[in-house]
């Protein structure tokens, strides 16, 4: 009996919490998924992961969540990423960092390897070990547990994602790209069995630039003056892959999916415009 992966693509602000929360359920149980992994890199304001979100956005159905560049962004995350047995940060990362760059996780189709790697290109602040290096090494370590493995792959540039993707061919069930937010149209089975997108888009606002307000952007490029951008509200999507995947490991096939909300997100209080109860679309 294979596997089918639902990947969550970045989740960006409150937008993309809301958005995950209001779409999940649904999205399971249509695409028959027996596992979901999801990327929350951007969760807490646009730029890392705090701790209360990561605890919710596992109630709300996320069995693996991956991180990225902005892994150690809030430290009440670094503080209990230790203990997190579903976050996954970039494997790459120096020996001894908190938490784990990849893990072995169960579900009724059996067990599915995560492993996360960052890119080198375009991070100016972080500069890690080398990810092809480590790719091979950590895919047969995996491997050795499960044959079904998949690895987010969280890069700035096309180039270095699909020479992963050339690299790591036919040692992982599925290499899907993160970070860069737009969701690309090259989703594909390549010739060693491995399922590959350069980028799975995002979860959020797609009237917005990365999910966030395109207004304050604009005076970024104009005045040249740096600011913080809020969350974008508008448009709400979910978006992310789903992958099936054969018993031997490697994949069937790879579909990009879009799902739109229909609820309005109220910037101002985080919940559905019209809701009338006790707002419980995000963490207290």
């Amino acid at each position: 009996m294979g596997i089918r992966v639902l990947y969550v693509s970045e989740i960006v602000g409150k937008a993309g919490v809301f958005t995950v929360k209001k779409l999940l359920g649904a999205a399971r149980r249509e695409t028959g998924a027996d596992f979901v992994v999801g990327n929350a890199d951007s969760a807490t304001g646009g730029a890392g992961l705090g701790r209360q979100h990561s605890v919710y956005l596992r109630k709300l159905g996320l069995e693996a969540i991956t991180t990225g560049e902005c892994a150690y962004y809030k430290r009440d995350l670094v503080e209990y990423m230790g203990s997190a047995s579903f976050l996954v940060r970039p494997a790459n990362y120096p020996y001894g960092n908190p938490g784990r760059g990849y893990r072995v996780f169960k579900c009724a189709a059996g067990k599915v390897g995560v492993l996360q790697l960052l890119g080198q290109a375009e991070f100016a602040r972080v500069h890690l070990a080398n990810p092809f290096h480590a790719v091979v090494d950590l895919a047969r370590k995996l491997r050795e547990e499960t044959p079904f493995v998949i690895l987010d792959f969280h890069a700035a540039t096309t180039a270095e994602k699909r020479t992963m993707a050339h690299c790591a061919d036919g040692l992982v069930s599925a290499i899907i790209g993160s970070h860069c937010k737009a969701l690309t149209a090259d989703a594909q089975i390549l010739p060693g069995g491995t399922a590959y997108i350069t980028d799975a888009g995002r979860t959020g606002s797609l009237l917005s630039v990365g999910g966030l307000d395109p207004d304050t952007r604009i005076g970024e490029y104009l005045r040249g003056i740096p600011a913080w951008a809020k969350d974008g509200t508008r448009g709400l999507e979910l978006q992310g892959c789903l992958v099936e995947i054969a018993d031997g490991g490697k994949a069937v096939s790879i579909e990009a999916l879009r799902i739109p909300c229909e609820e309005a997100l109220d910037d101002r209080t985080g919940s559905s415009i019209g809701d009338t109860g006790q707002v419980a679309d995000r963490p207290a």
